[in-house]
């Protein structure tokens, strides 16, 4: 038995009889025949800890850390320790410990210790976030909705609460535009007109909905061989289903008949012309408990808005860190280049209208050039 085996056995028998000063010792000598061995400097900070030596401990945990810095079990030791310490780090150290929880199931013996590291992360951050907002106060005071609503989400990106996502369009992106998540209304001067005419296009929906040459069809059309795992279960599925009333800049005829209102109000929207590609606009039609996996827009030139039509209580949308229920004539405008999901956890149909429209940044001349590379793209004819 080499000299490290013999001492680690020594202060297993001395850990046996309690006495942890003697192991602590004892492993201390090990560490020193063995010091890249991150499981004996975990033991030492563990003896170390039974005898009540915490500072002494936490530096056989950093000893640990430095061999490998994200390993949960020294990350949750650490914050532990600083917590018996008292040392305001804790606080932080408790999060940094949480962000690295495995997906498996934890170890018994660790449970307990996770259920206090996420109390006390969660008293620290609410702590955090109530001295942030009083810093922040006066600037508040003086400010707009969204300029308040754009510090609130500063603050919450701070304390972790949320964290900050970026438009990552699938096939173009232009340089230099806004990235929000959901856009101001007070970009988009024609929501109201939209709002107010929420009755008359749900008419319009029930009345093409119930006729007999309307052309309902699979939101997801894929090929079986195409890359994307994520649509796989909505692949060809009518769970996720659409009317389009425009499609890549072609009205469908069957179905546009039926929604004359609709059509005259999409009009007078500020929608992408590009040949092949767009405007697009539709009614989308999610069945009962469906999920929409997290996914991504081709285009940030493009924002997306929704009217929502037929919306059973509970269904939500999710845009980036921001969550919302969609609300009956309630319509809002998304970057759908930046993540975003969406389901339907009730027993009936949900149905909003989408369509698209230009990203406000963009002036005249680069719509138009946005439009020339779009069309004269191989990809043109999957839309914008």
């Amino acid at each position: 038995m080499d000299q490290a085996a013999s001492l680690i056995a020594e202060a297993d028998r001395a850990a046996s009889a309690r006495d942890f000063t003697r192991a602590s010792d004892l492993l201390e000598q090990a560490t020193a025949q063995a010091p890249s061995d991150l499981g004996l400097w975990m033991r030492l900070a563990a003896m170390r800890r039974a005898s009540g030596q915490a500072a002494k401990a936490l530096e056989a945990v950093h000893n640990a850390l430095a061999i490998s810095p994200r390993d949960f079990t020294a990350l949750l030791m650490r914050a532990s320790l600083l917590e018996r310490l008292g040392d305001p780090g804790a606080g932080l150290a408790w999060g940094q410990a949480l962000a690295q929880k495995p997906s498996a199931p934890i170890p018994a013996q660790l449970q307990s210790i996770v259920e206090e590291g996420e109390q006390r992360y969660a008293a620290w951050t609410e702590q955090r976030d109530a001295a942030l907002k009083a810093a922040m106060a006066a600037a508040e005071r003086s400010a707009d909705e969204d300029q308040r609503k754009k510090m609130a989400r500063f603050r919450s990106n701070v304390v972790r609460r949320t964290r900050h996502y970026h438009s990552e369009p699938t096939d173009y992106h232009y340089p230099g535009l806004t990235e929000r998540e959901f856009h101001p209304r007070s970009r988009f001067p024609w929501l109201e007109r939209l709002e107010s005419a929420t009755a008359a296009i749900r008419s319009e929906l029930r009345n093409v909905m119930a006729a007999e040459r309307a052309e309902l069809v699979p939101y997801v059309q894929m090929q079986d061989h195409a890359p994307m795992d994520q649509w796989r279960p909505l692949n060809q599925n009518l769970d996720w289903t659409a009317i389009h009333l425009i499609q890549h800049g072609r009205v469908v005829e069957a179905n546009a008949q039926h929604c004359p209102t609709t059509i005259e109000l999409l009009s007078q929207m500020p929608q992408p012309d590009v040949p092949g590609a767009s405007p697009n606009a539709m009614f989308s039609l999610l069945a009962p408990r469906t999920t929409i996996p997290p996914h991504v827009g081709i285009s940030n030139t493009r924002l997306v808005c929704h009217l929502p039509l037929v919306v059973p209580e509970g269904c939500w949308f999710r845009v980036g860190a921001e969550k919302r229920e969609w609300r009956e004539g309630e319509a809002f405008v998304f970057d759908d280049t930046i993540e975003h999901e969406a389901a339907n956890p009730t027993d009936d149909l949900r149905v909003v209208l989408i369509f698209d429209v230009w990203h406000p940044d963009l002036q005249d001349c680069e719509r138009e050039a946005v439009a020339a590379l779009i069309s004269s793209s191989a990809d043109a004819a999957q839309g914008l």
